[in-house]
């Protein structure tokens, strides 16, 4: 009897250590940063706490955007914190107050210092008031000077020193940014499990001149002025077929190997939207989202969606499983393709469909009749941080399936 008493007090004693054997993290509000350079670190905030199964959750804060991440590994002092559908991930070692590390794409050779510490934190310190409101729209222009020059467009709302909105681009945009101006000094940064991004600008009240850290690997200049009116081009009129084709067509395969074309039985006569992107997109991923809900809340529209996967992962193996972890996690149902694996190069994208003047942005997607005719191509994505942008994306969206779908009926008749 002694013996059974023993048994069963020493294997409670063994489960207890095993499952209290790991230091806790603290739960409750944490402050993160990622060194850009010797100069520049990228704040964020997050939380920690445990979900129903007694696993850990953490929730990345930028602005109105909430990120998700529930896969988190303690062994013996260390930590790992894989990103939500990106591969990305955060690993290092810890105490209940901190984590010291890095954020590691491997594909990519690309390593940030990361340091975090327990505690509720402004995500900026704010030295002084502000001296200047950069609510409104900012015409901008980054590296400037440079050969690879390019637009963007500023639009900002701003609280007292708290400010929060985005750059949009003509390929897309640069994420939910969240900051402070102190005195006429500007920093907005974001952090989504993908990209780090940090802007840093002195400001008047018709200009600002300022450095884009996208990570520790480039630094590009910007300048900006006030400009209400200023526009960037039309996201329809930048992609189209070359001189010379009639049609897109494609012949790359799923994640079990099966070759897929256009001219297979589930595209035939029907319209299709041909999405392209790659599973390390975080637009690319806003996009996938929105087409996801799209298609489980109007399961009557017969229209087929496609997406090409254009992948820096250094294998096919990687490449596929990045695809599948999409698929999984945000609910995809439609067809993902392999398109390419070991860079993300536009110039090589161009190589693998031929027919389109450029791949200018991942994502970007063809409307496609039922006859196969091309109807449109739409560059870049407006995503969730583009507000106004969004909602109007959202309403072209659904007129031009309308469109698709309503020819493809009065041709059946």
């Amino acid at each position: 009897m002694h013996s059974v008493r023993y048994f069963i007090l020493a294997s409670f004693l063994l489960l207890f250590s095993c499952e209290s054997g790991e230091t806790p993290l603290h739960l409750g509000d944490w402050w993160g940063a990622m060194d850009v350079s010797q100069e520049e670190t990228l704040p964020f905030n997050f939380t920690i706490s445990k979900d129903a199964n007694g696993d850990y959750l953490m929730k990345m804060y930028n602005a109105e955007e909430v990120v998700i991440v529930d896969e988190i590994e303690l062994k013996d002092g260390t930590i790992r914190i894989q990103m939500p559908i990106f591969e990305g991930y955060i690993e290092g070692t810890y105490d209940e107050n901190g984590i010291q590390g890095s954020f590691i794409k491997e594909s990519l050779n690309r390593v940030v210092p990361f340091h975090a510490i327990y505690g509720k934190r402004d995500r900026f310190e704010i030295a002084e008031d502000a001296t200047v409101d950069v609510s409104g729209v900012w015409e901008t222009h980054f590296n400037i000077g440079l050969d690879n020059e390019y637009p963007g467009k500023g639009i900002f709302s701003q609280s007292g020193n708290r400010v929060t909105g985005t750059y949009r681009t003509n390929t897309g945009d640069y994420r939910f940014l969240e900051g402070v101006i102190s005195g006429n000094s500007l920093k907005l940064s974001a952090f989504d499990g993908a990209h780090v991004y940090l802007f840093t600008a002195e400001v008047s009240d018709s200009t600002m001149q300022g450095t884009f850290y996208n990570g520790n690997h480039s630094v590009r200049p910007f300048v900006g002025k006030r400009n209400d009116a200023f526009e960037l081009l039309d996201a329809n009129s930048l992609t189209y077929l070359k001189e010379g084709y009639e049609e897109f067509n494609f012949s790359f395969e799923d994640e079990t190997g099966k070759m897929v074309t256009l001219s297979d039985q589930r595209f035939l006569d029907k319209p299709v939207l041909v999405q392209i992107m790659g599973t390390w997109c975080p637009n690319c991923l806003d996009e996938t989202r929105f087409y996801v809900d799209y298609l489980k809340q109007n399961p009557e529209v017969d229209i087929e969606f496609v997406a090409l996967a254009f992948e820096y992962a250094k294998t096919k193996k990687k490449a596929l499983e990045g695809i599948s972890r999409l698929k999984e996690r945000a609910g995809v149902e439609y067809p993902v393709l392999l398109a390419q694996y070991g860079t993300s190069s536009k110039q090589k994208a161009n190589e693998k469909l031929p027919m389109l003047n450029h791949v200018l942005s991942y994502p970007t997607t063809i409307y496609i009749d039922k006859a196969g005719e091309v109807k449109k191509i739409h560059t870049g994505f407006n995503g969730p941080a583009t507000g106004e942008k969004y909602e109007a994306f959202k309403k072209e969206f659904e007129e031009t399936v309308q469109e698709l779908t309503e020819s493809e009926a009065s041709v059946s008749k």
